[in-house]
């Protein structure tokens, strides 16, 4: 083999590995530019960052910091389908299962007694986003991130609030609060 085949073989053979490299940052590339194989679909099913206020600023006619502090809140709005989704939102926290501590739920509204482990308030004034039978998912903060409809599934909510708290997991929560205390 002559000198010149081989600087040829070993051009071919670096063009070969630098192709290697270049070619995945090429199609991400593409895909991304062109949005070629990217899927259009949400990972959650309900409203992302619904335009509500924080919870301190609702306006309830109870205090409700204490029972509500460092948690997930599932709060729902009694309508006319109250004791129905009362009772779903209850088994909803049950199958949370060891991350049910986590969240609380709250119920704005409605006669009935508070079943296990629910905090009840009652509007002092009706604000203009207020929906009868919605259910929102408030983060440790009291801040909005998920909005539901009355018509949606209640898996659906599973889902996403195990999302959540997958994605935020309780350590950091517990850090906070030892920070807290110092």
């Amino acid at each position: 083999m002559s000198q010149t085949s081989r600087a040829r073989a070993s051009r071919l053979k670096v063009l070969a590995v630098l192709s290697l490299f270049a070619l995945p940052l090429l199609v991400a590339w593409t895909m991304v530019t062109w949005r070629v194989g990217i899927p259009e679909q949400r990972t959650a099913h309900g409203e992302l960052a619904p335009d509500l206020p924080s919870l301190a600023a609702w306006p309830l006619d109870a205090e409700l910091a204490p029972a509500v502090a460092g948690d997930w809140v599932l709060a729902f709005d009694c309508g006319a389908r109250c004791p129905d989704l009362a009772d779903q939102w209850w088994r909803l926290h049950r199958a949370l299962g060891r991350e049910a501590p986590r969240v609380s739920r709250l119920r704005l509204g409605g006669e009935a007694e508070a079943l296990p482990g629910e905090t009840v308030a009652q509007w002092q004034e009706t604000p203009v986003w207020r929906a009868p039978d919605h259910l929102w998912v408030l983060d440790p903060r009291g801040v909005p991130v998920l909005a539901y409809g009355p018509e949606v599934s209640p898996r659906d909510v599973l889902d996403d609030v195990n999302r959540l708290l997958r994605m935020n997991p309780e350590v950091l929560r517990r850090d906070e609060t030892q920070l807290a205390e110092r």
